[in-house]
């Protein structure tokens, strides 16, 4: 990927921050977008100039229309070009269903759908064949195994209907879309050694949580000239979590 810029939304830490640092080992120059955790953006971007690429560390919310389209006119000014975004911010509020506020939705469908929206339509203006949207969904959206999910789960399930849209539409330009599906991940927001790590992991075929950086593989594949063929696509990398 020498000579490609990518723009990681959310890429402070977790599985932005592993999908981030992945794109640099592979040669791209990464903008990584974060809302809060300076401090924690700044680190991802030292690791990758130390890959021997460019790095930028951008703050947006993406629950912010004009932030979240303005990341990518951010990242080509930078960097001169966008060819592959990774739609990878979200929140997760979870709970009984009479419990949610209509702050709740509201917050949750701003950053989970209308700012991977907005800034998918973004970058869509500025790439050229070659381009790959890549956005991170849930396992989640393929199945629900408990209750308190509705919400996230409503959002993570739009953007595959998203998904499959842009593919269509952008698939004449030589553009690719596709949404990625991680099962329970290992990250600061989710540990392994949680209070409800068990349960989840028992979910799973694999019987364990994943690391960010088997997803940040996946993300790699599809970000890369080998993935031109692959568009509209789910890939779940779940450990089983939806057989």
């Amino acid at each position: 990927m020498k000579g490609a810029v990518a723009l990681v939304t959310g890429g402070s830490r977790g599985i932005g921050a592993a999908t981030a640092l992945r794109l640099a080992r592979e040669g791209a120059d990464v903008v990584v977008t974060y809302r809060e955790g300076k401090d924690a953006a700044e680190v991802v971007v030292r690791k990758i100039r130390e890959s021997g690429v460019r790095g930028l560390a951008v703050r947006a919310d993406a629950a912010d229309a004009a932030e979240a389209a303005g990341t990518v006119r951010q990242a080509v000014e930078a960097f001169g070009r966008l060819d592959v975004l990774v739609n990878n911010a979200g929140v997760g509020v979870l709970g009984p269903l009479e419990d949610l506020a209509l702050a709740d939705v509201d917050r949750v469908l701003a950053v989970n759908v209308r700012g991977v929206f907005l800034t998918s339509q973004a970058a869509a203006t500025v790439m050229t064949a070659g381009g790959r949207i890549i956005t991170i969904g849930s396992c989640m959206a393929q199945r629900v195994p408990g209750p308190g999910g509705t919400l996230y789960a409503m959002s993570k399930s739009a953007l595959i209907g998203m998904t499959k849209a842009l593919a269509r539409e952008l698939g004449g330009r030589g553009i690719t879309a596709n949404i990625v599906h991680p099962g329970p991940i290992d990250t600061d927001m989710n540990p392994a050694d949680g209070p409800y790590a068990a349960g989840q992991a028992e979910l799973t075929v694999a019987g364990r949580f994943g690391t960010a950086d088997e997803v940040a593989a996946m993300v790699a594949y599809l970000a890369g000239p080998e993935a031109s063929y692959v568009t509209g696509t789910e890939l779940s990398i779940d450990g089983g979590h939806a057989a």
